[in-house]
């Protein structure tokens, strides 16, 4: 399986702290048929450590229902290695397509507990598995050479990384640098949504987005572009999205933002994180408003 393109990482929404089933139905449909390449279920902004076993397992059911064709990839991240195995032969029997895997942890996790992560997780499934380096998630960070390591894994298939250097010629030599000492077979995708255009052009195969997850369009458009080589129209309809970067940056992370934006466009109840995080405040609601409005990202 090669995961490259688009793939849309959407919300979990929750109705009195419960999963939403309906809306995250239609949000599964929405995107099998926006044209994205992949969908990301249970992915940090999917929320999955703070849902249960069952409930993550209904989700990939679910996704797995409506998605059309496109391929799945399930969240499986826990703080127990036992319980991450038990959460890939779930999401396995659900459905899923493939696995996306972070590195959580209670106790800070030093290279070699990373590594005998993934190698024990790699060993317990044949599905195809995706690292996830997610530092702000986490509070771990990938070196070079751990991502050479775990590369190495059977059904590792790709490496989801942090966003690249602002600079270009930095930006490709980071990519490139990971590149020459992993396997030809394992694709690297970009994630942090305003690195979406550079880490394209410096040499990235996928796109992880958030913004996807519930926006496809403008996401699409970015992508689009930067495949067909279109660096100058990728960089523009990026630079044109800043100010909603903006409020990512301004709110610690997107998921607040884009769970407000949800909300607003009727794709999820008020109130749909789970708890306790706590949705916007109407001060901050407002402000995202007018930002996707003035965007054009909805009527």
């Amino acid at each position: 399986m090669k995961i490259a393109g688009l793939s849309a990482f959407p919300l979990t929404p929750l109705v009195d702290d419960r999963l939403d089933e309906e809306s995250f139905a239609a949000q599964i449909v929405r995107l099998a048929r926006s044209g994205v390449d992949s969908i990301g279920a249970l992915g940090s902004t999917g929320s999955c450590v703070y849902l249960s076993r069952e409930e993550r397992h209904r989700a990939i059911e679910i996704a797995a229902e409506m998605s059309e064709g496109v391929p799945l990839i399930a969240g499986i991240g826990a703080v127990s290695t036992s319980h991450v195995i038990q959460h890939a032969a779930d999401a396995q029997l659900a459905g899923a397509d493939a696995l996306l895997l972070a590195p959580v942890s209670y106790q800070p996790l030093t290279e070699d507990d990373v590594y005998g992560l993934y190698a024990d997780v790699t060993s317990a499934t044949d599905l195809p598995v995706v690292v996830y380096d997610n530092p702000r998630t986490t509070g771990f960070s990938f070196s070079h050479e751990l991502y050479g390591r775990v590369a190495q894994l059977p059904n590792v298939v790709s490496i989801k990384i942090p966003g690249v250097p602002e600079d270009p010629t930095t930006a490709r030599a980071h990519v490139d640098a990971i590149r020459a000492i992993i396997p030809s077979h394992v694709t690297i995708g970009v994630s942090g949504d305003a690195f979406a255009a550079a880490g394209l052009q410096a040499g990235c195969d996928a796109w992880y987005s958030v913004l996807a997850g519930t926006l496809p369009e403008p996401a699409l458009r970015i992508t689009r572009a930067a495949h067909r080589g279109d660096d100058a129209a990728a960089t523009a309809e990026c630079a044109r999205l800043q100010p909603l970067w903006d409020l990512f940056a301004q709110h610690g992370g997107s998921i607040r933002v884009v769970a407000a934006i949800a909300e607003h466009v009727g794709r999820a109840q008020r109130s749909c994180l789970p708890k306790p995080l706590l949705g916007l405040d109407d001060e901050a609601r407002e402000d995202v408003t007018h930002v996707i409005t003035d965007l054009g990202l909805v009527p």
